[in-house]
C-alpha cells in the first residue's frame, strides 16, 4: 500500500511480470499490466476517479429514474447523484473508502451498505482481486445483514485497453443479441436486436457507444467473453461469470490522458432495474451471493 491520494490508499499487487493497482475509494481497479502491457486505462494519481473508472457498483449499477423506486409497495427516494439527468447513479459505494487486506498477489476490500435514505437495508460487500498468469480474477460477495429480504444488484466499471496500441485501432467484440434502447436521460425505453457487427468485431474508432446489452452468448464454461483485439493479433478478454447477464459498453473521448477509452461493464442488472425488477435479486436475511469476472491477455 502507498500513501493517500484523492482515491485513498493505493494497493499494489505483483505476480511475476504481472501487476495491478487498486484504489481504496470505490474498490476500483485502476491498473493492470500483463508482461508490461497495460490492460486498464490509467489516469493521473492526483485526481479523483474519472468516469467511475474501475469502481464497484452496488447495490445497483447504472441509473435509477429520479432516484425513486417501489420497494414492495413502499416508495423509496434515493439521493440524486447524477443531477444533470436527475437520476440516482451507480449505487451507494462509489465514494466509500473500503477496509483493505492484501498479500503480494491478492487484495480483499470490504465495505458495508448501511440503511439510509432510499435504501433501508444493510448489505456487507467484499471484493477480492487476485492476479493470475494471464491477468486478474475478481470475486464479489454480497451478504444481507438485514432482517428482511434485500434487493441487490452489482456491476463494475473497468476501462479496458491494450496500452501500447492506439485505441482507435482496437477491434471490439461483444457477444450480445439484445440491446436496451434509451431516452435522453440514458434510461431504458425498450429493447431491440443488437447489431450483428458487434458479435463479429467493430473498430473502436468507428463507433460511439453508451449502451446496455443482454441475451449474451456464453461459452461451454459458462463465461461470457468480450474482447479487444489489436492489429497484431493480441487480444484482451473480459469475461463475466454466472449471474452477470448484462453488460454496458461506454466509449468516451474525455478520459484523462487518452484520446479514446472504452469501459466494458459486467452487470447483474440493467439501468433502472430497481423499478423494472429485471436482474434484481432479493437476498434473504443472512444470504450470500458470489460473482466472478476477470481480464486476460492472449
Amino acid at each position: 500500500m502507498t500513501s493517500q491520494s484523492p482515491t485513498g490508499i493505493q494497493i499494489h499487487l505483483q505476480r511475476g511480470a504481472n501487476t495491478a493497482q487498486i484504489a481504496q475509494v470505490g474498490a476500483s481497479l485502476r491498473g493492470l499490466s500483463v508482461g508490461g502491457v497495460d490492460l486498464i486505462s490509467r489516469y493521473p494519481e492526483n485526481i479523483p476517479t474519472p468516469s467511475c473508472s474501475g469502481v464497484v457498483l452496488a447495490p445497483w449499477p447504472n441509473r435509477v429514474r429520479d432516484g425513486r423506486w417501489n420497494d414492495d409497495g413502499t416508495t423509496q427516494q434515493l439521493s440524486i447523484s447524477e443531477p444533470k439527468l436527475h437520476n440516482a447513479s451507480h449505487g451507494l459505494l462509489r465514494f466509500t473508502a473500503y477496509e483493505v487486506e492484501q498479500t503480494d498477489a491478492e487484495a480483499t476490500l470490504r465495505a458495508t451498505i448501511h440503511p439510509q435514505t432510499g435504501f433501508p437495508y444493510e448489505i456487507h460487500t467484499m471484493v477480492t482481486y487476485a492476479l493470475t498468469d494471464a491477468g486478474i480474477q475478481v470475486t464479489h460477495t454480497l451478504t444481507n445483514r438485514s432482517n428482511a429480504a434485500a434487493p441487490a444488484a452489482l456491476g463494475t466499471h473497468p476501462f479496458v485497453t491494450i496500452g501500447d496500441v492506439d485505441a482507435h485501432d482496437l477491434v471490439l467484440t461483444v457477444p450480445a443479441r439484445t440491446q436496451f434502447d434509451t431516452d435522453d436521460r440514458m434510461l431504458p425505453t425498450g429493447t431491440s436486436p443488437a447489431p450483428s457487427a458487434l458479435r463479429e468485431g467493430v473498430r473502436l474508432g468507428d463507433i460511439t457507444l453508451d449502451t446496455g446489452f443482454t441475451d449474451l452468448d456464453r461459452d461451454a464454461d459458462g463465461h461470457v467473453r468480450h474482447a479487444l483485439t489489436a492489429p497484431d493479433g493480441r487480444r484482451v478478454t473480459l469475461w463475466q461469470g454466472e449471474g452477470f447477464d448484462f453488460v454496458q459498453v461506454y466509449t468516451t473521448v474525455n478520459y484523462p490522458g487518452h484520446a479514446l477509452a472504452v469501459a466494458i461493464e459486467p452487470m447483474t442488472a440493467p439501468a433502472d432495474a430497481l423499478n423494472s425488477g429485471l436482474g434484481i435479486r432479493r437476498l434473504a436475511p443472512g444470504e450470500t451471493w458470489s460473482l466472478t469476472w476477470g481480464i486476460e491477455l492472449s
